[in-house]
């Protein structure tokens, strides 16, 4: 896994530490300025995967106007942000983290994320129906790679809890590479 968020420009010292918050990605946007936090808005869906500019997309479940649910699978994903060598994780690896082999959440919720091997952040994230970014210091919500019909997969935690869900692909959520 990488040391910190993509974005961040250190590794989080507490799960409170804005400085390794990092970025907010829309799921399979290559890095364009979209997932900044404070890039403009539009509500102009994308026909491609490469939209040609760096706003956030809002107001919508996809910013495209067909799905690609290839644009984060692997690190020849047609849109992977991360380096050379990384990749978004799987659900599955996600899952791994939080309560299966590798389980390096030492709770289930934001406390046990940040004492991880990972030291995750409660970085917020971004909604897909403003733009606004919310949950700062609170919540932390990471995307996978994986798919499910029109959603895609992220693990999410806060005070007392952390699950792996699903929901729309337009809002912004960290990323945390894993090396392939």
């Amino acid at each position: 896994w990488m040391d910190r968020n993509l974005g961040a420009t250190q590794q989080a010292t507490s799960s409170t530490d804005a400085a390794s918050y990092g970025d907010l990605y829309q799921w399979g946007r290559f890095t364009d300025g979209h997932q900044c936090r404070n890039s403009s808005t539009t509500t102009s869906t994308s026909a491609t995967d490469t939209p040609g500019h760096g706003d956030f997309i809002k107001g919508s479940n996809d910013w495209r106007t067909s799905q690609n649910d290839g644009l984060w699978q692997g690190v020849s994903g047609v849109n992977n942000p991360c380096a050379t060598g990384y990749r978004i994780p799987t659900s599955a690896e996600w899952d791994a983290e939080h309560t299966g082999a590798t389980k390096s959440f030492t709770s289930n919720d934001a406390a046990g994320a940040f004492a991880s091997a990972l030291k995750l952040p409660t970085a917020g994230y971004r909604l897909n129906s403003s733009g606004a970014v919310i949950n700062e210091g609170s919540f932390g919500y990471y995307w996978s790679s994986t798919v499910n019909g029109s959603n895609a997969h992220f693990i999410y935690f806060g005070s007392g809890y952390a699950y792996n869900i699903n929901n729309y692909r337009t809002h912004g959520l960290s990323v945390r590479c894993i090396k392939d």
